[in-house]
């Protein structure tokens, strides 16, 4: 069944007397439960693409349905709800705010929310939301007290606090090195396999994309490729095949030590 529903999808913005066409007349359908990885090059449609799926921003003609409701004729308010409760967004930048705690950034969109959340029930999802990223023990942390991947992974928590169904991600790896990369792909894949969570994950990287099921290529706007990932690579196994962080970084201080003591000796 399809989750999202797109047809003959077009987006125009006027820039002074300029119209740029962003999207062209995409046609794509998204099954609950996928994990869907969106590349192409800069201006290539993409972002257009996740920020209506999102409902930030509607498109100029063309159909979207969510879950089976027409989104192009929701009011603001509704589209509003949608984005509260059924989304859940994440950013290549974290967007944490740096003099809040972990758990008190994970809150952040239950305080801004219509139905009045006490407190104590805040706390508490939000806890279960650090835990289910494995950060229960940085909760109280700083994000200057954070690697990237840590400040990445509460964002993914703040993401799940409402318990959406569907996850959008814009570049969530592009500030991250390697290593880092596959822990959080590690994360968005569990989240899709043991909890069902869709994925909509949008990225440059050709290597990020091999870990969803499927990859939508975009060009100029249209759709220029859709393909189900076969060998789907699996962060899971190749984070057990790598060398701990611990002993990685023992070995890099090893190394730099080396050299250290070459320079030293002249």
């Amino acid at each position: 069944m399809a989750v999202i529903s797109v047809r003959n999808l077009k987006k125009t913005y006027v820039v002074g007397d300029i119209q740029v066409h962003a999207l062209r007349g995409v046609a794509s359908d998204v099954e609950q439960g996928e994990f869907l990885a969106v590349t192409g090059p800069s201006g290539s449609g993409k972002s257009t693409f996740m920020h209506i799926l999102g409902c930030l921003d509607r498109p100029t003609s063309g159909q979207y349905i969510l879950d089976g409701q027409d989104v192009s004729k929701m009011s603001k308010d509704d589209l509003a709800k949608v984005r509260n409760h059924r989304i859940g967004f994440v950013f290549q930048g974290f967007n944490l705010l740096s003099r809040t705690s972990a758990i008190e950034n994970v809150e952040l969109p239950l305080l801004y929310s219509r139905d009045h959340i006490k407190g104590a029930e805040r706390h508490k999802r939000a806890m279960a939301s650090l835990e289910i990223v494995g950060l229960l023990d940085r909760s109280h942390h700083h994000p200057n007290q954070l690697s990237g991947g840590q400040q990445q992974r509460v964002a993914i928590a703040r993401a799940l606090i409402n318990n959406p169904s569907i996850l959008l991600a814009d570049e969530p790896t592009g500030n991250l090195d390697t290593r880092t990369s596959i822990e959080v792909m590690d994360v968005f894949q569990r989240l899709n396999i043991e909890r069902g969570i869709t994925i909509l994950l949008i990225t440059h990287e050709h290597d990020i994309t091999q870990y969803g099921t499927r990859t939508v290529a975009f060009r100029d706007g249209h759709i220029v490729s859709d393909m189900k990932n076969v060998n789907r690579r699996m962060a899971k196994d190749e984070l057990a095949a790598l060398p701990s962080r611990e002993a990685a970084e023992a070995a890099d201080a090893a190394a730099a030590a080396s050299v250290s003591a070459k320079l030293a000796a002249g």
